[in-house]
């Protein structure tokens, strides 16, 4: 089992917090891991990528090489697009459809979903209108995690588990709608 991701977005939209789940549930179930030092996390709004690399064996390096990514994780469809570069010709993006705009040449919507309708492999979804009628705007990243999730190769019932362990200290209301989320998000890939 190998599998190299992408994980792209804006500064603030939840970025580590996917990651975090992903490399725990990993390490649970006995994998290697290596992630790539995040970039762009200093400015809240700017654009956040780093890579992530999980195996049964060991990872020689942290970095994915061109190409070779088999997954693009994404909370923002313009963050998507940038690192398609990455992605392997079979490999899947799965990316919020709802875009953050932050800069005066943000391409036209249209443009953008034009595109990303074009690929083969992917699951454009929603997210911050899903995770907003399930009672929590700020969940719409546990969303993007619960549609990448059939693509990870993890089991679900441990990325469930990881995720109440990373929010209960926030308490269990928390707890309760990023499940919903991540679940919200499944269901909503496994209909594709």
């Amino acid at each position: 089992m190998n599998i190299d991701i992408i994980l792209a977005g804006v500064g603030g939209q939840g970025i580590l917090s996917i990651a975090t789940i992903i490399g725990n549930t990993a390490v649970k179930q006995g994998l290697y891991l290596k992630q790539a030092e995040v970039h762009g996390m200093s400015q809240r709004g700017g654009d956040v990528q780093s890579h992530l690399r999980l195996s049964d064996k060991q990872i020689a390096s942290d970095l994915i090489p061109t190409g070779k990514a088999d997954i693009i994780i994404s909370v923002e469809p313009m963050e998507a697009l940038r690192y398609l570069p990455m992605l392997k010709s079979e490999g899947w993006v799965i990316t919020n459809t709802n875009p953050f705009i932050n800069i005066t040449n943000y391409p036209e919507e249209s443009i953008l979903m034009n595109r990303i309708d074009q690929l083969s492999h992917k699951i454009a979804i929603n997210a911050d209108k899903i995770a907003k009628d399930l009672g929590s705007a700020r969940s719409s990243n546990m969303v993007i995690l619960g549609a990448a999730t059939p693509f990870l190769q993890l089991n679900f019932n441990d990325i469930e588990y990881t995720v109440k362990d990373t929010f209960i200290r926030k308490g269990q209301d928390i707890v309760d709608v990023n499940i919903a989320c991540l679940h919200a998000g499944r269901d909503f890939a496994m209909k594709k």
